[in-house]
């Protein structure tokens, strides 16, 4: 199932001062600056997703072969398919980001994979570029806010300007993207969870549930490998009225590891 311009969304200023890519935090000096930002913000990426971005599988050799000549990226082989590409600690000073520099997780390098398909296939409809929606990634969320263990993060939100011109101007969505499958319970929960919440990651306890406040997220867009599929939509049906407010989709194509459809 393709995503629709409905679920587009990276670029302009998001709530709490994080910027998009290709905004001033991006090193100048550098080309193919947004993507070096993408890079940082998802962990790393795979070349193939890399040419995406940069315009052709040539023009990703050269970025990631120009970026590490200036210690800004490193690369490897660190898992099936493409080469991954991480951000170095240098890399992260130019783009203004205190990330930690280390390569990707082993453990994670598929869901990364997913994440970053989801976020190129969003980026890419019209509805996103049109609306300058902005997409906070995890690892945003995760350093800005110091989130507890114990807090379930999404995979990134996608906010859309109030000005956007699109029918869901203002609204905040919160994307998943799932890979295995959970129990329908665990899933089920981490619904409520994320659809109840009213206050931003990293807020006062007290805030980040308050009953008669508005929602933080207006949806929540869960993208599925056929495993997670059936348990997602299983899960969706246990919440009722909240149900309508949780879209189900498939991963885009690409998403798999090693590139496949």
């Amino acid at each position: 199932m393709a995503v629709s311009d409905k679920q587009s969304a990276a670029g302009g200023r998001a709530p709490g001062g994080d910027r998009a890519p290709g905004g001033d935090r991006a090193p100048r000096a550098v080309r193919d600056a947004p993507a070096l930002v993408f890079a940082a913000d998802m962990y790393g990426v795979q070349l193939d997703q890399l040419a995406v971005l940069t315009g052709g599988d040539k023009a990703a050799r050269a970025a990631a072969a120009r970026w590490r000549s200036v210690g800004y990226a490193q690369t490897g082989r660190l898992g099936p398919g493409a080469q991954w590409l991480w951000v170095t600690r240098a890399g992260l000073a130019a783009c203004g980001l205190k990330y930690t520099a280390v390569p990707p997780a082993l453990s994670r390098l598929a869901h990364i994979r997913a994440v970053g398909a989801v976020r190129l296939a969003l980026e890419a409809t019209a509805a996103y570029r049109e609306a300058n929606a902005f997409w906070r990634s995890e690892r945003r969320i995760r350093l800005r806010h110091g989130v507890g263990v114990r807090e379930h993060l999404p995979d990134a939100e996608v906010h859309w300007p109030d000005e956007a011109p699109v029918a869901w101007a203002g609204e905040c969505w919160a994307i998943e993207a799932e890979l295995t499958r959970k129990t329908v319970a665990r899933t089920a929960a981490i619904m409520r969870e994320i659809l109840a919440r009213t206050g931003d990651y990293g807020c006062p306890a007290a805030e980040a549930m308050v009953p008669g406040r508005p929602p933080r997220h207006a949806r929540a867009l869960y993208l599925c490998s056929p495993a997670a599929l059936a348990t997602v939509l299983r899960a969706r049906a246990e919440l009722g009225p909240l149900a309508d407010r949780v879209d189900v989709r498939d991963l885009p194509a690409g998403a798999a590891l090693d590139g496949s459809p």
